[in-house]
């Protein structure tokens, strides 16, 4: 029992700290602050923290992370949150110190560890920092059920409000708590910075050279690049929870967890369920967030659940500004798979956990939706959020808007795309700076795999074979739709992925024996599908390519020549006009079109580099490919319509490709006046754009406030009365106005007057027109 005395001193030293620590902005307060921190919590056992974690922890995260900022912080000012600080000050002091205090074997998360045993303090997460998802599933009890069973992360840790009873929370322990905001903070700074960033001009000279210093392979400073990455404190923070809370030998101690058999007498659950919540809790922060098909199609389908958030998602791409701390996640994740097997062979390639054969397993899918599988890799944890996350930032990516994000994406893919490639020498420098041995087990096991592609890796290859296939074409049309903002730069990002596919033989084989199958297959026998090896595998593809790609494809039509609805085939070996050697025969022809008009003094090595992606393709593709007998050593002069009007391709023109964008922004047909059509389609995107039908609304459902005035006046007079009247007229015809809007946005209705420019329509309209006239002058 603690004295009242004592836990009255223990509250008021608490409050002092928690104002300390709330007042240190510059390094020695912070330093003085951390030094503060540690001495309170070495003097108070766990038991007598209660008021640390109640009073001055809160104030702790708010300072570590700079989260209580009442506004965001612009160009000119700098963010005080400490991480913030010690890396705009660049001040390595400062860095070992909250490091020191925020390192899982410092004295704080020690203390945490004590007083979660003890289970003294719960927090609740504000619903407003959630992923997008998951804020949306909180507002009534029957989608917080069907969270609750869906999603893993948040079982058990959703509550009901005891204050407001029809509301729901998330309440967690202190670590819980604690990752959370560590999993928001690169959230919340890659949203601020987005809502700075300011629209890009396109000129013909305009050159994104920041492109080079962030894509693998195109940089020639990438020294730099990585030791920026080993001085940031978020980086190493990450880095050394991972190595903590996931760690590898752990995985190959005990890989079987679906029986108690399998455990040992000393083995200890609540270190594999740490490392589960880690690890979803990053994934739902980084790369589900604002997806609208945030689980598995099947399991949802399984327990009767359809998420409605397409309406209100929209073409929202992911947080920028996160590519960074995903590359190190999802490296570490694969070589803590990965490592000890040297990759997978075709034997472990099984089908996702969340497969269901029948209502009967709904509740083992449940369960195994978002756990490891039974191989001990944590690689079916990020297959479908990883491969949505790089596609979304492909699809959705703004044309006239920053694109670091689309820069990062495509580094992260490229290095998915190459494990073999991956090493725990990539984190030599960040475990001497850690102070961690340099031969740990996972680095010792690393080194016995043999670097390169082999055979062993069949099974990572074929367990991600959209990463090798579809998601290709689909940066084909991402390369297409910004091929004139820097010719040379996409044409390298281009050559990269194709020099991946064909970086091996047996690699590259094994792509077009999937291929050749998955066609194969879908005129056969379901009966002759288990024949072969590959054979076993093509269901599980087959299930991927539906579920991962649910609900994505292109809607707009400024170079993407891919089909509305892509995800049913695999197109990269197809022949056609949408087969992937078409459109990258059209993306060589394009490319040499805009490199003869920009390029200058670098145009021939620049042909060259045409050259050699030719070169790739015509291994790629089996056969060569026709040289543009247009290529010449002096450059053409272009007006910028020529430079941006389609290419004709083979016997086919432009105008004979299929339109597969905008509707309302297609081609004039036949029928049509094509002057009226561009000015009827000019007025109604300025009417789409007045009244705000081209943007999603964010703020449905949510409550009106209306501010009642303290002075309460009489009404008196006619005069006063019709001006009263008027006003509630007038108000009700804006609601009116404002509903109506509403439920055109909900149902992603726009304002489209180009039926108008109809040659019917015109004809009709100059006849009734002319008929009145006539009428009128034999009246008279």
């Amino acid at each position: 029992m603690i004295p009242h005395s004592y836990a009255t001193d223990t509250q008021s030293k608490a409050t002092e700290l928690a104002s300390t620590v709330a007042a240190a902005v510059s390094p020695p307060q912070i330093a003085s602050a951390c030094a503060a921190v540690e001495s309170f919590l070495s003097k108070h056992a766990p038991d007598q923290q209660r008021w640390f974690f109640s009073v001055t922890f809160p104030a702790l995260i708010c300072r570590i992370f700079g989260f209580d900022d009442s506004s965001p912080p612009s160009a000119t000012t700098k963010r005080n949150g400490w991480i913030d600080v010690a890396t705009s000050e660049n001040d390595s002091e400062l860095s070992g110190r909250l490091f020191s205090l925020l390192s899982p074997n410092g004295l704080l998360l020690s203390s945490i560890s004590g007083v979660d045993r003890l289970s003294l303090v719960k927090y609740v997460f504000p619903n407003e920092r959630l992923p997008e998802w998951v804020r949306y599933m909180l507002q009534n009890e029957k989608d917080c059920r069907v969270l609750i069973d869906l999603c893993t992360l948040f079982r058990n840790r959703i509550k009901e409000d005891p204050i407001k009873g029809t509301a729901y929370q998330v309440q967690l322990n202190v670590l819980e708590y604690y990752l959370f905001w560590f999993a928001y903070y690169p959230v919340c700074r890659g949203n601020s910075e987005s809502s700075e960033t300011v629209k890009v001009q396109r000129t013909k000279k305009f050159r994104l050279e920041n492109w080079s210093y962030s894509i693998p392979g195109l940089s020639s400073t990438k020294r730099e690049t990585e030791k920026k990455t080993e001085g940031n404190l978020y980086i190493r923070l990450l880095y050394v929870y991972l190595h903590t809370f996931v760690p590898s030998q752990d995985l190959y101690v005990q890989p079987y967890r679906s029986s108690l058999l399998h455990y040992s007498p000393g083995y200890d659950s609540s270190v594999m369920e740490r490392a589960e919540f880690l690890i979803s809790t990053m994934i739902h922060f980084w790369l589900v967030d604002s997806d609208f098909s945030p689980l598995p199609t099947d399991l949802c389908k399984a327990i009767g659940v359809t998420f409605p958030f397409r309406s209100v998602l929209g073409e929202t791409p992911p947080t920028s500004g996160l590519g960074d701390v995903i590359n190190v996640f999802m490296k570490y994740l694969n070589l803590s798979s990965f490592g000890a097997m040297g990759g997978l062979d075709e034997s472990e390639v099984r089908s996702p956990g969340w497969r269901v054969s029948g209502s009967d397993d709904v509740v083992k899918t449940r369960d195994a939706a978002l756990s490891v599988n039974s191989s001990g890799s944590w690689n079916l944890m990020i297959q479908r959020p990883l491969y949505r996350y790089i596609l979304r930032t492909f699809l959705f990516c703004p044309v006239e808007s920053s694109i670091k994000n689309a820069t990062q994406a495509f580094s992260l893919w490229v290095d998915y795309m190459l494990p073999w490639s991956i090493s725990f020498k990539e984190f030599a420098d960040l475990n001497e700076s850690l102070g961690l041995p340099p031969s740990s087990s996972a680095n010792c096991i690393t080194e016995l795999s043999t670097p390169g592609y082999a055979s062993s890796w069949q099974g990572f290859v074929l367990g991600n074979y959209l990463f090798y296939s579809s998601l290709v074409m689909h940066f084909i049309g991402f390369a297409h739709k910004f091929l004139h903002t820097d010719a040379e730069i996409i044409v390298q990002m281009v050559t990269k992925v194709i020099d991946i596919l064909t970086s091996n033989v047996e690699l590259m084989d094994l792509i077009k024996s999937v291929d050749n199958v998955f066609h194969s297959k879908t005129a056969a026998e379901p009966s002759k599908s288990m024949l072969t090896g590959l054979n076993r595998c093509i269901p599980t593809i087959l299930k991927q390519l539906q579920d991962w790609e649910d609900g994505l494809c292109e809607s707009d039509a400024d170079g993407s020549f891919l089909h509305a609805n892509w995800n049913k085939d695999l197109r990269l070996f197809a022949d056609g006009e949408d087969g992937g050697q078409q459109l990258l025969q059209l993306f060589l022809l394009r490319a040499e079109s805009e490199l003869q008009s920009v390029s200058g003094n670098n145009l021939s090595q620049n042909l060259q580099s045409l050259d050699s992606l030719r070169a790739l393709l015509s291994q790629l593709f089996g056969g060569p490919l026709s040289k543009s007998p247009s290529q010449t050593s002096q450059p053409r002069h272009q007006s910028r319509e020529e430079i941006f009007k389609p290419r004709s391709f083979g016997s086919q023109t432009g105008a004979e490709i299929k339109f597969k964008g905008d509707w309302m922004k297609r081609p004039a047909s036949s029928d049509e006046i094509a002057w009226l059509a561009s000015i009827l389609v000019s007025i109604s995107d300025w009417l789409n754009e007045k009244v705000g039908l081209n943007r999603v609304d964010s703020n449905q459902g949510a409550a009106s406030y209306l501010e009642v005035l303290s002075e309460v006046k009489s009404v008196h007079g006619t005069k006063e009365t019709m001006k009263v009247v008027f006003s509630c007229f007038l108000a009700w015809v804006m609601w009116l106005c404002q509903t109506g809007v509403q439920l055109l946005r909900r149902y992603g209705l726009r304002v489209n007057l180009r039926w108008l420019a109809s040659k019917r329509i015109v004809a009709m309209l100059l006849f009734v027109i002319v008929f009145n006239l006539l009428k009128r002058a034999f009246a008279l």
